[in-house]
């Protein structure tokens, strides 16, 4: 199928309805595409075109993305089936024996599991690198990272293999693999997309699911397919006044848009990804929005602190789960250096200091909407990474704690506040660093916008508009197996 890059999830889906193109061709061209990127970027943990073909078998339904191949995180997101390693050696062999309730919503909705991409142990960083799958490479310059922890589905979808993949976001797992690959990514509020069976949020509220796509319009879909309460449900956001679907086409109006230079922990963007803010900037005034430089203030070292706490109190709980699954301890070799220490701290953390994290994060949520309501501001904006993609090996697991603990605070400096808040956030592809003889077409760095607590309709006016304004649709990274 020649022409199957040129659509986006949609589009294959009208495809299908109409007949000319049977889900069968279409899982034939993903798999084949899936095979080269494979071999190039290392952007897949399993595929399991025996799963797709019996979902074929028992037929699609009439879903909006009826027939259209689909592929899962190896993280959190179970498939019935499949493997879900999370990206670690002591879960190696582990096959799910029942659909996730998201899984579940997508398959309802027409989508055909055919693989998983790749995801560093347990999501712990900003790169995809691990000892059990290898480096994941950005189809835009194979010497760096395509972004983490959803590094894998970025890199499958900046390559061409499908337009649209699932990815997760717990400290900016979406939105980071986005910018880093040229892709559009929104980070949903909290309570928005079902995490469950078992459980209805991951880390203490900071981790969400969602997707990465080449187009606004499937992200918005799929979304509106996913959203909604599931069983046991301690609070859920707000529902939209209108599908998701209908806003990308909708004018924003006239927005106030707060530019916030400075992150939370201090750092300020590099040259690249300062002109990109600026050219951004300029976009917005010229498309009819106010722009003024502006930022709330945040104990940056506390929340940093204490979303360590917090995440490294779930990991030592999560590998004593799967000791107890093993009925043996786990090995040493069997977890990164840095997952160790993490779990180290988790079992040593004092439970007040868990109360103090969610204490803290519930007053940046509130100083974050008093901001915005003081300034009378709509969104927020400022660089989703405040530097071009790194090169692989500086944030990996397997590296020295102090120096990859650096490299990642300078990087999606921005992001993290977002999760610890439950606001949503995107990241839009809006700006490329000039070309380089190892990125002829230059590196993408994301541009953010951050909104008020269950407010993704308007991310989605505005990235609409932007797609309209800046269409990123005809740019394709060296690395294209579409």
């Amino acid at each position: 199928m020649k022409e199957y890059a040129d659509y986006d999830a949609l589009g294959l889906a009208g495809l299908v309805r109409s007949k000319q193109v049977s889900p069968a061709e279409l899982l034939d061209a993903a798999l084949s595409r899936a095979e080269a990127a494979q071999a190039e970027v290392n952007c897949f943990s399993a595929l399991y075109p025996h799963l797709a073909k019996a979902q074929l078998k028992d037929g699609t339904g009439e879903g909006p993305f009826a027939g259209v191949p689909f592929v899962t995180k190896d993280l959190g997101v179970a498939v019935k089936g499949a493997p879900l390693t999370s990206g670690s050696v002591a879960w190696k062999g582990y096959v799910a024996d029942a659909d996730s309730v998201l899984a579940s919503r997508y398959r309802e909705a027409g989508l055909v599991f055919f693989g998983q991409t790749t995801s560093p142990e347990y999501g712990l960083t900003t790169t995809t690198e691990s000892t059990l799958f290898g480096q994941t490479r950005n189809p835009w310059d194979v010497t760096r990272t395509s972004g983490g922890s959803s590094g894998g589905a970025s890199a499958a979808v900046a390559a061409g293999v499908l337009p649209l993949a699932q990815a997760s976001d717990g400290g900016g797992s979406i939105r980071i693999p986005a910018s880093c690959t040229g892709l559009f990514g929104i980070k949903p509020s909290r309570g928005r997309v079902p995490m469950g069976p078992g459980r209805t949020e991951g880390w203490i509220g900071m981790s969400t699911v969602h997707a990465v796509s080449r187009s606004v319009r499937d992200s918005a879909a799929l979304l509106d397919v996913s959203h909604g309460r599931e069983t046991g449900s301690r609070y859920v956001a707000p529902s939209p006044e209108r599908p998701y679907l209908e806003e990308v086409s909708r004018d924003p109006g006239k927005l106030r848009i707060a530019l916030w230079r400075k992150a939370p922990n201090g750092t300020t963007p590099d040259a690249d990804a300062e002109a990109g803010l600026m050219a951004t900037a300029k976009l917005l005034e010229d498309m009819g929005h106010e722009v003024v430089e502006a930022g709330p203030e945040f104990d940056g070292e506390a929340l940093s602190k204490y979303a360590l706490f917090a995440i490294s109190a779930h990991i030592a709980a999560a590998f004593d789960d799967r000791a107890a699954m093993l009925g043996r301890p786990i090995a040493p070799d069997e977890m990164e250096p840095i997952t160790a220490s993490m779990a180290a701290l988790g079992r040593t953390v004092p439970m007040v200091e868990l109360a103090r994290a969610n204490n803290l994060f519930n007053m940046a949520a509130i100083t974050f909407e008093e901001f915005l309501d003081a300034g009378r501001f709509d969104l927020t904006l400022s660089p989703v990474t405040h530097r071009a993609p790194d090169k692989l090996g500086t944030m990996a697991l397997t590296q020295d704690g102090e120096a990859m603990g650096k490299a990642i605070a300078g990087f999606g400096a921005h992001c993290a506040i977002f999760n610890q808040t439950g606001a949503p956030a995107m990241s839009v592809p809006l700006h490329w660093t000039e070309p380089t003889e190892e990125a002829p077409g230059g590196l993408p760095i994301g541009m953010m916008f951050g909104a008020r607590y269950g407010d993704e309709s308007l991310l989605f006016r505005l990235a609409g508009q932007l797609e309209q304004a800046k269409p990123w649709k005809q740019r394709r990274p060296p690395v294209w197996v579409g």
